[in-house]
């Protein structure tokens, strides 16, 4: 009588109860997708970054270029090199908003059309990646904050506005040299200009607040803003871009890792800091013990020989003669140890159980020690014969 078939029981998950693992976590995803688009979009209505003449956002400079426009001076905003060199003259103030984003190339292009011209070039937050070039007679120190600093110097411009909200970048100047050294902090300017040929300067700021549109009120910060920037009658407002066709012209031993890694926010990598915290200690949370394990009955009742059959089959097809027989004789060795009065924990030495095994039958035909102990089967017929072997060993002990 044939046995009716039974349907196989499927362990893979479905698509709903897919979904309702995943949905949770895709509403999270679609949240802060949609919450950074919302917040794009509000910021990105007249706003064009920090430092941008254009922009009226905190960190933006719209209010001190509007105040130069309102005393004559002429605001050119340059986004690329040749914008920038092409429009400077003897009558004309360089801005240059970021410098250390400049390549070295890019830098030696701008030195060159100012070193002679007759302007100004003012340089804001220049470090140790813009200086040797463009001011080699700085070096860069150690950044301060920016706090309400007074001048100590006889610079006009200084002296005249008071008070200012100056730090970030520190200079090492000359003592003896003609420089001007101004709003020091620990002894070490923040703010230094540079004397060249003729009437040509370079002045250094050590940070742009007080080009900030929420910071221009503060203190003598106008009063020290439009004297460095409107001393000319054209201001050109240099603000670098990766863009810029003349920044892939550059040396292969320029640092454009560190050029890319300036543009990152501090707070993005401080952001990605906290969310690689807070998966590992998710992995930490999911991955603790759930308590001991609970017997649950099968789904489908499988008969002993089934699964016997069905792991030999994985055996064959992965021809795992030499798995195979390791069970068959580990098997066969547990079994044996108690009928000869070995110990559970010795049935597996050779040392006890085959002396043991030679006491009860000294007169056995077949070889212990290779049948329980010997080496993989060559062939399926071998692993056979040794099935059969041990099957006839262990009934001769039992008969014995």
């Amino acid at each position: 009588m044939s046995r009716p078939a039974t349907s196989a029981t499927s362990t893979a998950a479905t698509p709903a109860q897919l979904w309702t693992r995943a949905r949770g976590a895709a509403l999270v995803i679609a949240l802060v997708l949609i919450g950074g688009i919302a917040l794009a979009t509000v910021r990105s209505t007249d706003s064009h970054g920090a430092l941008d003449p254009r922009s009226a956002d905190p960190k933006g400079s719209r209010a001190v270029a509007e105040l130069l426009r309102s005393r004559g001076v002429t605001v050119t905003l340059a986004t690329t090199l040749d914008e920038a060199t092409s429009a400077t003259g003897s009558g004309s103030t360089l801005l240059v908003a970021t410098p250390d984003l400049l390549t070295h190339t890019q830098q030696s292009a701008l030195l060159g059309a100012t070193r002679n011209s007759g302007g100004r070039t003012i340089l804001v937050g220049a470090g140790r990646s813009s200086l040797p070039i463009l001011a080699p007679a700085v070096t860069s120190a150690t950044s301060t904050p920016v706090e309400n600093r007074t001048p100590d110097c006889t610079l006009t411009a200084a002296t005249r506005a008071g008070s200012a909200e100056l730090g970030g970048e520190r200079y090492v100047t000359d003592p003896a040299g003609p420089a001007d050294s101004c709003y020091p902090a620990d002894g070490l300017p923040t703010l230094v200009r540079l004397p060249g040929p003729g009437t040509t300067d370079t002045v250094l700021i050590g940070s742009p607040d007080i080009l900030h549109n929420d910071r221009l009120d503060q203190q003598g910060n106008a009063s020290l803003a439009l004297q460095l920037l409107g001393s000319r009658p054209h201001l050109v407002w240099y603000l670098p871009s990766l863009t810029d066709a003349s920044a892939t012209a550059d040396t292969p031993d320029d640092d454009t890792t560190g050029n890319f890694l300036a543009l990152i926010p501090s707070g993005w990598l401080w952001g990605t800091l906290q969310l690689a915290i807070a998966a590992v200690l998710a992995a930490i949370w999911r991955a603790r013990r759930l308590g001991p394990l609970v017997t649950e009955r099968l789904p489908v009742a499988l008969r002993a020989s089934e699964a016997t059959e069905g792991r030999a089959r994985l055996y064959r097809k992965a021809n795992a003669r030499d798995r195979a027989a390791s069970v068959l004789r580990g098997a066969t060795r547990t079994r044996l140890a108690p009928l000869l009065g070995v110990p559970a924990q010795a049935a597996h030495s050779s040392d006890h159980l085959l002396p043991a095994l030679s006491a009860r039958l000294p007169e056995t035909t077949a070889d212990p020690r290779t049948l329980l102990f010997g080496p993989a089967p060559a062939d399926d017929t071998a692993l056979i014969r040794l099935a059969d072997q041990l099957d006839a060993l262990e009934r001769e002990v039992r008969t014995s």
